[in-house]
């Protein structure tokens, strides 16, 4: 029972540590750092670096996907570090839904596709480096970032099962879905053409 009620516990201090740390809004923070204005209130409201590059500041949007893909990193190297495989898997699950979920902005974040891919970097670094291969081919040839992100999460699974069967998947598959419900109305917008290009203002 000891061992249980320890494993417990850190079970819950790993998830709400990494909660926490995923639910800082990096772009809502560097926008009005720099002067950019309300995240809010520029092209679809969403605090990624989608969004961000539509302010028309490449640093800032380049600043959001770098800390947005870091506290992904950050959170599953930790937990790993100190916990080991298991506990990163949890963290790496709950620094997600701190970004898409953060208690700060009143559950209502972002896609999480930078966090995801920083996640996907920190379990398995060449599962990530083909999930994020696919985003980057993907958005060179359609040039819609939320196609590929779709695509990214897509074969993102399937990546780390063919480079690392030993890897917890269920998370990775989670996250996928996740992304795919926060896109709805992208994929409608895809699906109707009007879903805006990357880089165009808002």
């Amino acid at each position: 029972m000891p061992n249980l009620d320890l494993a417990f516990t850190t079970v819950i201090a790993v998830a709400s540590l990494a909660y926490l740390m995923g639910s800082i809004p990096f772009g809502m923070v560097i926008t009005k750092i720099m002067g950019l204005g309300n995240l809010r209130e520029i092209g679809s409201g969403n605090i990624g670096a989608t969004n961000v590059l539509r302010t028309g500041n490449k640093l800032a949007a380049f600043l959001t996907v770098v800390l947005d893909m870091g506290k992904g990193v950050v959170a599953v190297l930790l937990a790993n570090y100190f916990f080991g495989g298991t506990a990163a898997q949890i963290a790496g699950l709950f620094a997600f839904l701190g970004h898409l979920y953060p208690i700060w902005l009143r559950f209502k974040g972002g896609k999480g596709v930078a966090v995801f891919l920083g996640i996907l970097l920190a379990i398995n670094f060449w599962a990530g480096l083909a999930t994020c291969l696919t985003w980057l081919a993907t958005a060179i040839i359609i040039r819609i970032s939320s196609a590929s992100a779709l695509a990214a999460s897509l074969l993102a699974p399937v990546w780390l099962c063919l480079i690392d069967t030993r890897s917890g998947v269920l998370s990775v598959v989670i996250m996928a879905l996740l992304i795919w419900v926060k896109h709805k109305d992208n994929i409608k917008r895809i699906l109707k053409g009007t879903e805006p290009k990357i880089g165009k203002r808002g």
